[in-house]
Formats: structure tokens, C-alpha cells, sequence
């Protein structure tokens, strides 16, 4: 099949709102979510700004199976306040985390699968969303010890903030060449370090330094793989068959923090730079 076939061929994952996504990689007939939007939970904090809330408050979380295991899944709708994570989804990811480790506790081996299209915090929520994000990280490294967890980031709205932290305690981490990584975003750092030092306006600067293929070429994800739905399930399906024995990155923390500490930080930093530091090509 030529490359123009292959496309026209392809379904693609980023354009998939949430639920859809869940829907897709989960086994047709699988799914059963849990606190779908009839369950009428939602954020009290956001209608005092004047904000429309979702009465899935923008998480959806599910079980089901994958590949015929036992498996759980948590998506975040990236169209729905960007993606950021309050007290009430918060909740909702770790208590689907915390299911799957009590499932395995009974003897079921529940995996997790976490899409995460997220900016981080909902900053409207304040200490209640940072505290939901470390409950979340909280209940990833405890399944990990059963099952794996694995993260994919897909969509541009990529995966920054608390959650990238909750994305690099993940078993194993998917991207695309369209998902972006890294603690602060774009304008974040454009509005502290000034225009000069990162110009968020500048795309192709941005995915150079932290989208998908810089990501991976870095070693700070595990799978680099098409905006395709069957590429991504297919690569689910492999890791389950043969997740591995990788130390997790949480654990390979003073690899990192000598490779910092060996780093020009003064000079702005380029794709060429960081990935010679990474990939151990810089004295």
C-alpha cells in the first residue's frame, strides 16, 4: 500500500474527542463507563466564573478490556478548558487507578491506560486541583507495582504541568509526532522568561524542543508511533505482551540530574543541543 493509500486509509487518533478514543481502544463491546455524564458530577467552581460546566467535568474514565485483559481508562477531553484537571476529574482518574490496584489485590490483573491531553492544573482550583493531581500520582506508582500503566499523549494541547510529572511515573509512555511534553508550556514560560528566551508563537521552535520525535529521540519516552487508532492500539497490545523490565524514569533520577548539571543552560537551548545531551554525544 503506497503512502497516499495508507493515509486515506488511516483513522486518526488526535481528531477523536475523548470518549471516542476510549471507545476505540478498549474491545468492541467492552466498555462500560463509569460516572458518564448522566451521574450529574460536575465542579461547584467553575459557574461563579461564569463557566459552563461539563457534567463529566472534561474526564472520562472506563472499564473494559484490551486485548482481553482486564483494563482501566482514563481520558481527558484536551477541548474542554484545555485539557486542565480540577478537583472533580482529578478524583476521577485516581479513583479508576485505585479501583484497577484493588481489582489486582483480588487477584483480577487490571492494566491502565491513560490519554492524556492535559495543560496541567485547573489554576480556578487551585490547592483542590494540585491536590487532585498528586492523588493521581499517588495511585499510578501504586499500580505499577501490579500492572503497567501506560500513558499516551497524542494531541497538540500535549501534556504539561503536574500531569507531565504523572506522565513520567507511567510504566511506559506513547507519543505521536503531533503531542508535545514538558513541565511548564509554552506560554507559561514565554510569560516568566520573557519574549526573548521563548516566543510560544514560534510552532516549529516549540515541537523542536518538546514535541513527540524530540521527546522520544531523547529517551524520555518509551514509543514514538502514527496518529493512527490501530498503530496505537496495536502498540498497547505489544507492551502488554511484553511490557519489560525498564527501571522507571522516577527511579533514574540521578542519571537526570547529573545530565543537568553537565548542561549550558546560559545560551538558548536548540533541538541539536538537547538531544546530543540526552543521547550522551556531549563531553
Amino acid at each position: 500500500m503506497s503512502d497516499l493509500n495508507a493515509l486515506l486509509h488511516s483513522r486518526s487518533f488526535v481528531e477523536l474527542g475523548a470518549r471516542q478514543r476510549v471507545a476505540a481502544l478498549l474491545d468492541r463491546g467492552s466498555l462500560r463507563e463509569l460516572l458518564d455524564p448522566f451521574a450529574r458530577i460536575k465542579s461547584p467552581w467553575l459557574e461563579a466564573q461564569g463557566i459552563v460546566a461539563q457534567a463529566d467535568d472534561g474526564v472520562v474514565v472506563a472499564k473494559g478490556s484490551l486485548g482481553g485483559r482486564p483494563a482501566v481508562v482514563a481520558a481527558i477531553e484536551g477541548n474542554f478548558q484545555g485539557g486542565s484537571l480540577g478537583e472533580v476529574g482529578g478524583a476521577k482518574i485516581a479513583g479508576v487507578l485505585e479501583l484497577a490496584a484493588e481489582d489486582n489485590r483480588n487477584g483480577i490483573p487490571t492494566c491502565a491506560v491513560l490519554l492524556l491531553e492535559t495543560g496541567g492544573v485547573r489554576l480556578q482550583e487551585a490547592n483542590l486541583g494540585l491536590a487532585a493531581i498528586a492523588e493521581v500520582q499517588a495511585a499510578i506508582v501504586e499500580l505499577r507495582q501490579y500492572q503497567p500503566v501506560i500513558g499516551v499523549v497524542a494531541g497538540p494541547v500535549g501534556c504539561f504541568g503536574g500531569m507531565s510529572i504523572a506522565a513520567a511515573l507511567c510504566s511506559h509512555l506513547l507519543v505521536t509526532r503531533e503531542a508535545r511534553l514538558g513541565l511548564n508550556g509554552p506560554q507559561v514560560i514565554e510569560q516568566e522568561a520573557g519574549l526573548d528566551e521563548y516566543d510560544s508563537r514560534d510552532r516549529p521552535f516549540i515541537w523542536s524542543l518538546t514535541g513527540g520525535e524530540q521527546r522520544f529521540a531523547c529517551g524520555l519516552v518509551d514509543a514514538y508511533v502514527a496518529d493512527d487508532v490501530v498503530a496505537i492500539h496495536d502498540r498497547l497490545l505489544a507492551i502488554l505482551e511484553q511490557p519489560g523490565e525498564a527501571l522507571p524514569r522516577s527511579r533514574q533520577y540521578a542519571r537526570f540530574l547529573d545530565l543537568l548539571g553537565r548542561y549550558d543552560a546560559e545560551p538558548q537551548a536548540d533541538a541539536a543541543a538537547v538531544r546530543a545531551l540526552y543521547q550522551g554525544d556531549q563531553a
